[in-house]
Order: C-alpha cells, then structure tokens, then sequence
C-alpha cells in the first residue's frame, strides 16, 4: 500500500520545521517541504484580513499530496488555498493558532497552554517535535569519545535571543556562573550544544569562561545535539525556548530551564513553563541539581495516533 503524500508548509525556521516533520513522521507520511514566500504587501497582513488568493503566495506547488501540514502565520493562506482549490478531498492540518477561523482547517493542533476551543482542536503539552527515543539512541555514542567515562554529565542547551529574552553577556554569565559552581564543587562534565539561534558570541563567550575539560560544540550538529541528550545526567535548557524544552522531555532526565529576565511580558512562556512544572518535568534552574523521574513525554507520537484514529 503506497504512503499518504504529505506537503509541509512553514517559514522555514527551525523550531516550525521540527514540529510540520515531526508530525509527518510520526503519521508515516511521503513528505516534502515548502518554505512559504509571500508576495510583498502581504507580508505585513495578518491572515484573518487577507483574501485566500493565489496572488497572496508566491510558492507554484505542482507535487502531489494528501495532507498539508502548516505552522505559521505566512502557511495559513497557502493551506488554505491549496485546500480549496485541490479536487482531491485534501485534508489540512495547522500546527499553532492560525488566528483565523478553525473551521478552514480540519485539525489544529495547539499548545495546551494557549488555551483554544474548538471540535478540531487537539491540545499538546508543550511543542511536537521531530526527535525520537530510538534517534536518541542511536546518536548516543556520537560524542562518547569526547567525554570522560568516570563524570557525570550536564548538558547545556542554547536558544537565542528573542523579543521576550536578551542575550546580553551579563544574562548568560549568570546561567555560567551558577553551573560554575556545580561542576567546580562536584565530578561534573559539561557539555554546551547551540542551536540555529544561539549568538556566535555566545559560543565564544561559553568556550573562554568554562576550561578545555568541558566541551562547547561551536556550531549546529544535531548528532552532537541528540547524543548530549542520551549521555546527559542532567539537562539545562535555556528559557527562550519552548521547543527545545519540549525535545529534553522526550527523555525523562531531570530537565532544567536556565531563566533570563524577560524584556517584556512573557505570560505564554510562563503558562507553558508552569504546565511542565506541575507534570513534574522542570525545574528552574537555582545552583543545585538533583535527580528525579517522570514519565517521558512523546506528544508527537500521542497526537499523531489520534489523528490516525480521526482520518
């Protein structure tokens, strides 16, 4: 029996492209991916304003599929769109609030914490994503060589800056300056995985403060990424990012968020964190690390079984 076809549509960022592929994946879809160019004037108007035209969009999608899953402001039009006008019964899928009404889509899938209603709303706890334990896994013994057998290992996972979050070297010298004190007290290795986000300052800044016996992987290596997370201990994961904080779930390890002070008000990041507070899952990250469990947190799997079952 041959794969449904699957048409991801974001803005192409990175934390949108883990959530349309992750999905995909897990729905065991034929995919591939559109990165969403508006026309110029369009750009700038939000969806529930702009006509579901083909002027809007500049991408010509002559592929075949069967599903579109979107997430983003500039994929709600196109999916939309390419629904309506498709003679095939397509189905669409949009990952976050379209800020239009629901019923063009005929599932969105939102954060829990944003509290949507609706028929066709499956609420998440936190982001979806595109890692897997068996990736995980797999990856583990990537950086083994790297790392001293005999210590415990801290994983540090950097975002970047945000409109929420400023990654002046004052605040990321207080995250360093409080892990400081664990791995000086204690038998502890660190290791620092960056993002597309993370500041080549940063990374600098992160390689002079801590000493050669940590190790800083200075650019984006998801091999790196996923083996810091199968041979971590600990995990810190800076605040800015809720997608990253939902992928250390996936693992059941103590989960840290390193806390910046907000530039302006952060209420959804608040409700998120709060949520994953009370599921036992986080802690802020406060000079201490102690070790805990919880049950591992696979949203991605859960909802696309759910969707399965509904289509």
């Amino acid at each position: 029996m041959n794969k449904l076809k699957g048409l991801l549509l974001t803005e192409g960022l990175h934390g949108m492209i883990s959530q349309v592929e992750g999905l995909a994946k897990a729905l065991d879809l034929e995919y591939f991916h559109e990165k969403v160019e508006l026309n110029n004037f369009w750009k700038f108007i939000p969806p529930k304003i702009t006509p579901v035209k083909k002027f809007v969009f500049k991408n010509k999608i002559q592929r075949d599929f069967d599903i579109i899953i979107s997430c983003g402001r500039k994929s709600v039009i196109p999916s939309i769109f390419l629904k309506k006008i498709n003679n095939k019964k397509i189905k669409n899928i949009h990952i976050q609030d379209p800020k239009v009404n629901f019923q063009n889509f005929d599932y969105i899938i939102s954060p829990e914490h944003d509290d949507l209603k609706g028929e066709n709303i499956i609420s998440s706890k936190g982001a979806i994503h595109y890692l897997t334990i068996t990736e995980i896994d797999e990856k583990k013994n990537y950086l083994s060589d790297r790392v001293a057998k005999e210590k415990k290992i801290i994983t540090l996972i950097l975002g970047g800056p945000t409109k929420y979050y400023t990654y002046s070297n004052q605040n990321i010298l207080n995250i360093f300056s409080k892990i400081s004190k664990q791995i000086l007290n204690k038998d502890y290795q660190l290791i620092v995985i960056p993002s597309n986000r993370t500041p080549i300052k940063t990374i600098e800044l992160a390689k002079k403060f801590f000493s050669k016996e940590h190790l800083i992987i200075d650019r984006v290596d998801k091999n790196a990424y996923l083996s810091s997370l199968g041979i971590a201990d600990y995990i810190i994961v800076t605040c800015d990012s809720s997608s990253m904080i939902s992928e250390a779930a996936l693992t059941g390890k103590p989960l840290y968020v390193a806390m910046i002070p907000p530039s302006k008000k952060d209420t959804r990041f608040q409700n998120f964190r709060k949520l994953f507070e009370k599921m036992n899952i986080i802690r802020e990250f406060d000079e201490k690390l102690e070790t805990w469990n919880y049950e591992k947190l696979d949203e991605t799997k859960r909802i696309a079984y759910e969707i399965k079952n509904k289509l």
